[in-house]
């Protein structure tokens, strides 16, 4: 969960109340959504698993101006077919 402190900036409070993109916001979920993949690998890593697959995205509103990202998929161990 990545978090920013909005009462930091004031131009972002004034922003938030008439509308325009909150850049703070932006670089945030920027981050997350970079960040997601490189956790997926590692997990993936420590179940032994080669490919993951069915990478999904998600956002959501979650309480007033906060936002989520969801970010799931499965990882699995893809057999080359040699092996017994």
């Amino acid at each position: 969960m990545f978090a920013i402190w909005l009462a930091k900036n004031l131009p972002t409070i004034v922003w938030l109340a008439v509308g325009g993109e909150l850049s703070e916001y932006t670089e945030m979920m920027g981050s997350a959504r970079i960040a997601a993949p490189d956790r997926m690998i590692d997990m993936a890593l420590e179940v032994r698993a080669n490919v993951i697959v069915n990478i999904r995205n998600m956002t959501a509103s979650v309480v007033g101006s906060a936002a989520e990202l969801l970010v799931y998929a499965t990882a699995v161990w893809l057999n080359d077919g040699f092996e017994t």
